[in-house]
């Protein structure tokens, strides 16, 4: 699952997984409120989230806080995915639960390789 509030990030997001040799469905949700709303009514959860880290209404920080305090989704990698990172920021977000962390990159070539090696990074 992305979740993302930018259109043009989650369609080049949902174009690297599907362009992996992984069989996969991308879901994507618009803010943490909507990603929450969605998992909680999902008969079947994703192997992995892709967090943004910046959104309106509710951000990932305290969309992980609420991934991580649900006993359905709790369990659930949670991969932090912005523009930048201090190493405050991966330390808070590895204390708040999450996995592990990916910048976003320009180069939408390289970003199926950065999905799966974040993937593998988060197991």
């Amino acid at each position: 699952m992305i979740i993302d509030d930018d259109e043009d990030d989650k369609f080049f997001f949902k174009e690297a997984t599907e362009s992996m040799l992984i069989s996969s469905v991308c879901l994507e949700a618009n803010d943490g409120a909507d990603a929450l709303n969605q998992l909680r009514k999902a008969a079947q959860l994703p192997d992995f989230i892709f967090l943004d880290v910046n959104m309106p209404r509710m951000d990932g920080r305290q969309c992980l806080k609420e991934l991580k305090n649900d006993a359905k989704l709790k369990n659930i990698p949670v991969i932090m995915y912005s523009t930048s990172f201090s190493n405050d920021s991966i330390e808070e977000f590895r204390t708040l639960g999450s996995s592990h962390y990916l910048r976003k990159t320009i180069d939408v070539k390289k970003l199926p390789e950065l999905i799966l090696i974040a993937m593998k990074k988060s197991t």
